[in-house]
């Protein structure tokens, strides 16, 4: 197992140096001259000039690359155009609200999906079972920025039950609040999270109810179950510490890729819901053409995403010996 370890870890290193290659070069096609933008309409060609010198803009692509890189090594990520502050203080602002959000949605998604997935398979051909796939229907088929104003129509201006904006106390400060005797704080983190969490998990919930049943439905047909059932074994018990155990290892690849969905997901939901994260930050960073803050969000949820993937990674090895022996 520590083999495998070392062996994943290893190959971040070259796809982080591809993940800065790629973002680099996407940046380079992006039209429209950051320093004009910078200036305003009103900016003379020499003040353009002036300030594309300032930042290198007129370096070749080599270079910036090369320089960019030799920054990233001590941790410089640059500065950005628009706010004049290091993009990663920026970024490490903004970080953990995204992630929090991202996190939350996931944990929405597995158990709505678990849940969803397991009684459609346990129940196939029922009422149950149609009900289940229609909503999973619906859920892959609806965008979420749509779902996410039909729960503020719905959830905050009609029933008035939910915040229909902002983040309120981060998540980790409030568990800490309500350890220490002041639970109404937790509530007021959880009422403001739920509608942008809700709104963003939904797809994701979909996705993974569709792949358990059929991944259910599957084991539930293979030799061992029915001996467990011979056996005199519970149902609850056969289906739970037998079938699902194995119809889940297929659905951890997919959650491992749902979150990448989640962070790309996040930059509509945040900015719906006013929701002080990456997101959020992305469209204004694009809006301004503030091409250091945008090369390091991109950056960061790339790295993001693939230490994510190689956690499903090594839970998939730790589940299934035969990935990490092969």
């Amino acid at each position: 197992m520590l083999a495998y370890v070392v062996r994943r870890l290893l190959l971040l290193i070259p796809m982080a140096i591809g993940m800065v290659v790629v973002t680099f070069g996407l940046l380079l096609l992006i039209p429209g001259d950051p320093a004009a933008v910078l200036l305003g309409q009103d900016a003379t060609p020499e003040a353009i000039t002036n300030l594309r010198n300032t930042l290198r803009l007129n370096d070749p692509w080599f270079i910036r690359l090369w320089d960019y890189f030799a920054a990233l090594l001590q941790g410089d990520m640059g500065r950005s155009i628009f706010q004049n502050q290091p993009v990663a203080t920026i970024i490490a602002g903004r970080l953990g609200a995204t992630i929090e959000l991202a996190v939350v949605a996931l944990i929405l998604a597995t158990l709505i999906g678990l849940t969803l997935g397991v009684l459609a398979a346990i129940r196939q051909g029922s009422w149950i079972d149609t009900i289940t796939m229609l909503f999973a229907q619906i859920g892959v088929s609806m965008p979420v920025y749509w779902l996410g104003l039909l729960l503020m129509l719905l959830f905050a201006v009609q029933l008035g039950w939910l915040p229909a904006i902002g983040r309120g106390v981060p998540l980790h400060e409030a568990l800490f609040a309500a350890l220490t005797g002041r639970p109404q704080v937790l509530w007021d983190s959880l009422t403001h999270m739920a509608l942008p969490a809700l709104a963003l998990a939904a797809n994701s919930a979909a996705i993974i109810s569709r792949l358990v049943r059929a991944s259910m439905l599957e084991v539930l047909r293979e030799d061992f179950v029915r001996t467990a059932y011979a056996k005199g074994l519970r149902k609850g018990r056969v289906v739970v510490r037998h079938a699902l155990r194995n119809a889940l290892l297929p659905v951890l690849s997919v959650i491992g890729l749902r979150f990448g969905a989640l962070l790309g997901g996040a930059v509509i939901t945040e900015s719906i819901f006013a929701w002080p994260g990456l997101g959020q930050l992305t469209i204004a960073a694009i809006s301004q053409r503030d091409l250091p803050l945008i090369q390091g969000i991109v950056l960061t949820f790339a790295i993001v995403y693939a230490l994510v993937n190689l956690v499903v990674d090594l839970l998939y090895a730790a589940v299934d010996p035969r990935i990490r022996l092969g």
